[in-house]
């Protein structure tokens, strides 16, 4: 596997959370602004992202990076998570942190509590910002940042605004238009990057969360407290892109027969659409596939309908859903038919004993 300058490191599937590469990625560091992902993604689920208010003045007093908020600045909390993972700022998860829950302490136990919802097992958060000049007790993993990140991803709002490049935000007293720049060097040098987001601070050292997709597949990097880590991230994606693939998976044969009530044929057939996904190569068989169909239907059915659903798991997970439509049609029975009703009658009493 690769050298890299990483004190803790892991790779893992954006899709299965599988590991791919991992160096130390259960020891507990501290990890500066990628704390902002959390920060982030508690705002974008607060929702109200458009609604404009006046900054909290004490919020906007921070040390470090900073997207250029003052006293009585008028804003959006989407502008303050652009402010927070693009140029980083300081400011912008403070204020957001007031925003949301009141204060910065309030929001805190926010972020710790959904620390445990996700199931981050080695963090705890003591800023909203990653700022860790003051304490030891602001900590996480590698392991823990790419759940994070991986839980974070599977939202279209922080997917767009984590790898814009850069953006243009009207914000101020009055409001006026800027443009703020990604930090993310990887966006520009990395083929496939799409986020997420950067750090620094002289206790944690360099630390780098990005999410890379090609082929179809996307995979989650982490480095902490590493002097090199723009070519560690493209380092790892080159080699760890080769144990995965984008497979087929299908339910069982596929096709299945289905009971029909209130048609002149007693059975229609109908088929799941296979899923492709993003595995570790030869892991397409640990992939389990739960068919969901009625004990029944009521004519008419046209061919393409969709009359149920396969679920595909893999490791205790739901990782995709695939509808199961007709393959052929069911008309109406014509009530004219002798024994038309006898026979409605007799099908549905078949099939509820």
């Amino acid at each position: 596997m690769p050298q890299i300058s990483a004190k803790a490191a892991i790779v893992i599937s954006a899709e299965t959370g599988d590991i791919l590469f991992r160096n130390s990625a259960d020891k507990r560091l501290a990890m500066a602004s990628t704390t902002k992902i959390m920060t982030t993604i508690l705002a974008i689920e607060h929702g109200g992202l458009d609604e404009q208010f006046t900054v909290d003045a004490q919020a906007v007093k921070t040390e470090g990076s900073s997207m250029g908020l003052r006293e009585n600045d008028k804003v959006t909390l989407r502008a303050l998570c652009y402010g927070m993972m693009l140029p980083s700022g300081n400011d912008a998860a403070n204020c957001t942190a007031v925003r949301v829950a009141g204060s910065v302490d309030g929001f805190v136990a926010l972020m710790n509590e959904k620390a445990k919802q996700i199931g981050l097992e080695n963090t705890h958060f003591v800023t909203p910002s990653g700022l860790d000049d003051n304490t030891d007790e602001h900590y996480s993993t590698a392991c823990d940042m790419a759940k994070l990140t991986r839980y974070a991803m599977k939202n279209k709002t922080f997917r767009e605004i984590c790898g814009a490049k850069s953006v243009k935000l009207s914000f101020g007293d009055p409001p006026y238009e800027r443009r703020l720049y990604n930090t993310n060097k990887l966006l520009n040098t990395c083929h496939g990057v799409i986020g997420v987001k950067t750090g620094f601070t002289d206790k944690a050292g360099r630390c780098l969360v990005s999410c890379c997709s090609r082929g179809g597949t996307e995979l989650i990097c982490v480095t902490l407290g590493d002097r090199n880590d723009w070519q560690d991230h493209s380092t790892l994606y080159d080699r760890c892109f080769s144990f995965v693939s984008r497979q087929s998976i299908n339910a069982g044969n596929g096709v299945f027969e289905l009971s029909v009530a209130g048609s002149d044929r007693d059975s229609i057939r109908c088929a799941a659409r296979p899923i492709k996904v993003c595995l570790l190569n030869g892991k397409a068989s640990e992939v389990s596939a739960v068919v969901r169909l009625p004990r029944f239907v009521y004519a008419p059915i046209r061919k393409g309908d969709k009359v149920g659903t396969a679920e595909f798991w893999y490791k205790g997970e739901l990782l995709a859903q695939s509808d199961i439509t007709a393959l052929n049609d069911a008309e109406y029975a014509k009530a004219e038919c002798k024994g038309f009703l006898e026979d409605l009658k007799s099908k549905l009493v078949g099939l509820f004993d």
